[in-house]
């Protein structure tokens, strides 16, 4: 019977390179010889995809932060119940592109709703459930939004915020990153893309090194 697997999120701003660091991360987890389930938040089921469209979708009337907080939180629930929670105890590998770092991030900083608000969420629909490990990219705001733009994609909700929105967000997750330094790592993705891949590597790879031996 294998033992429970290992949960790793991943981090970071709009422009970041998240999709393709989670190749990169995924690679490095099946190389080691793990299953790896792939996912997303919001997102990673059907009722989280629906709530993803509501969240991403430019309206012309502003969402409540309250709401989008709320919203995030019960497609966290339903992807903890169907995807995340059995996967780990089949013993498979949970990746997933963000998770609650980033609700602390957009709607605690971002939103200003505070983290006593997300903290009270977290509580209640994760308990003490925590992610192994947080790979998080870390970029200026400018520099990511630059990127996004040059997608050649209409902005989402999100990313259509001004920058000193996107300055929170940033100071927030660095701020976690140094609050909670044995769970997080921090890759410079101002870099060049191939310094990227090579910092992800070889931090996975490291890590990866440490699980096995924690099990031995």
């Amino acid at each position: 019977m294998p033992g429970r697997g290992r949960f790793i999120t991943l981090e970071g701003i709009e422009g970041a390179g998240k999709s393709t660091a989670m190749g990169v991360i995924q690679a490095c987890l099946e190389q080691a010889g793990h299953t790896v389930v792939k996912t997303r938040e919001p997102g990673g089921t059907a009722l989280g995809e629906s709530v993803r469209h509501l969240l991403l979708q430019p309206s012309e009337q502003a969402m409540s932060p309250k709401t989008e907080a709320l919203l995030m939180f019960a497609a966290r629930a339903e992807h903890l119940d169907k995807v995340i929670e059995p996967a780990l105890q089949r013993g498979d590998w949970v990746l997933c592109d963000r998770f609650t770092d980033a609700s602390y991030a957009y709607q605690g900083a971002g939103r200003q709703l505070g983290s006593e608000a997300i903290s009270i969420l977290e509580h209640w629909v994760q308990g003490s459930m925590r992610p192994d490990l947080t790979v998080l990219l870390d970029l200026p705001p400018d520099t990511g939004l630059d990127r996004a733009a040059g997608r050649g994609q209409p902005a989402d909700r999100f990313e259509s915020e001004n920058a000193v929105f996107f300055q929170r967000i940033r100071q927030a997750y660095l701020d976690r990153v140094q609050a909670e330094p044995t769970r997080y790592r921090c890759i410079d993705a101002a870099q060049p893309l191939e310094e990227v891949r090579h910092a992800l590597q070889e931090t996975m790879q490291q890590w990866i090194g440490q699980q096995a031996k924690s099990r031995q």
